[in-house]
């Protein structure tokens, strides 16, 4: 008997077709229903921001032309004001407020009251302002400017913080008292008691030599003696002759120049008749800001306004930057652009501005200016800053500069 066969071509054609039919019945089998996508996610609407539009109001006043070493400057002011936007918007990302600037840069003849009315037309009720005080006290005396404020960027004038002052009008830059008053800080510290004022023929200059007045009655110095300097240099007579027989005859400690145009005081230094420092308008200067001040964050300012506008920053610009800077602080802290709570904010015991001094700036409520230190500055150097060590006030020392409430003319 034979033995049988092995089955396995059966065996694997029934595996394969096994195979087959398990295959073709999972091809007809419904696959699982896939999850469906989510549906991309609605992009949220950005914040809306809030905007603020602060307007620039300037007209040039005709100066005497800088020396031939100087480059003229014809964006004194606005430079400042633009670096304050910035300033704003920066601090603005974190609090959705935004800041712009309306310049309105006018000519030597522009009509400055018909551009003002027309700022406030357009809705604008922030402005600032780079023009002589009498046109200042002109402004805010319009029934236009009852429910605004001006922002006196540039002017020193103590009539109108005095007699001609208005509730809306703010001044940022220290006023002519203030400057007088500290340099007669600093000179009395020194014991340099005995003053020689030289007065130029300007009306600034008179009014500067009348704060220098007051200054010395304030502080205990003495005006020794007081000329007015009505000379002009030629090839006939030159500062080497004139200076030192101007000056010849007189004892005193320190020589206070009061030319704030500049037209002879720079050639005082190193000329008079004894050898005595020069301080005032030339020489040793009391200022609002200076190049060569870089402490308490100063030289960072100082960089970034360099870069913007190519080239220092002056005490106008300084007066713009602090206004803007100032409207903006009030915004942040208001948490509003509402005018009336800006302007409610700005005089409040409350507000306070970082200006890059080592301590607080405020309005003065009793009659707008700004209280801040003043700079005391050589040509390259950083003397002192007011007010000094030893100068004490009942509640602010910065208001030993200037006038202080009980003295303050004002009466709003």
């Amino acid at each position: 008997m034979s033995p049988a066969k092995p089955k396995l071509p059966w065996l694997l054609s029934a595996a394969l077709l096994s195979a087959a039919l398990s295959v073709q019945a999972a091809k007809k089998a419904p696959h699982p229903p896939s999850k469906p996508k989510p549906a991309a996610e609605a992009k949220a609407p950005e914040p809306r921001v809030d905007t603020l539009t602060i307007a620039y109001l300037a007209r040039p006043e005709p100066l005497p032309p800088p020396p031939f070493f100087e480059p003229p400057v014809s964006d004194r002011g606005v430079q400042g004001a633009r670096l304050g936007i910035t300033d704003d918007n920066t601090t603005g990302r974190f609090t959705r407020q935004g800041f712009t600037l309306k310049e309105t840069l006018l000519p030597a003849e522009g009509d400055v009251v018909a551009a003002f009315k027309g700022l406030v037309a357009e809705g604008h009720r922030h402005l600032l302002v780079d023009l002589p005080a009498a046109l200042i006290a002109q402004l805010a005396a319009l029934p236009e400017a009852a429910n605004v404020l001006i922002y006196d960027i540039a002017s020193r004038d103590d009539a109108l913080r005095g007699e001609q002052c208005r509730a809306n009008v703010l001044h940022l830059l220290p006023s002519r008292a203030m400057l007088a008053d500290a340099l007669a800080q600093y000179l009395v510290k020194k014991r340099w008691q005995k003053w020689f004022l030289v007065t130029g023929p300007a009306e600034g200059d008179k009014s500067y030599a009348e704060a220098v007045r007051r200054a010395a009655k304030k502080f205990g110095a003495r005006i020794v003696a007081e000329k007015p300097w009505q000379h002009s240099f030629d090839q006939r007579r030159t500062p080497e002759s004139e200076v030192p027989v101007f000056t010849q005859g007189v004892d005193y400690d320190v020589l206070i120049l009061a030319d704030e145009t500049g037209q002879f005081g720079d050639y005082f230094p190193y000329r008079t008749w004894l050898p005595r420092p020069v301080a005032g308008t030339q020489g040793l200067v009391a200022t609002a800001w200076h190049y060569t001040h870089e402490a308490w964050g100063a030289l960072q300012l100082q960089n970034r306004f360099r870069a913007q506008a190519g080239r220092w920053m002056e005490a106008e610009d300084y007066g713009a930057w602090l206004a803007v800077r100032a409207i903006g602080e009030a915004a942040t802290r208001a948490h509003s652009l509402d005018f009336d709570k800006i302007r409610a904010f700005l005089r409040s015991e409350d507000f306070t501005l970082a200006g890059f001094k080592g301590v607080p700036l405020s309005f003065r409520r009793w009659d707008g200016q700004l209280r801040q230190p003043v700079l005391l500055a050589a040509a390259r150097s950083l003397v002192a800053v007011a007010p000094l060590e030893g100068y004490l006030h009942p509640k602010n020392e910065l208001d030993t500069l200037g006038y202080d409430e009980p003295e303050s003319p004002c009466r709003f």
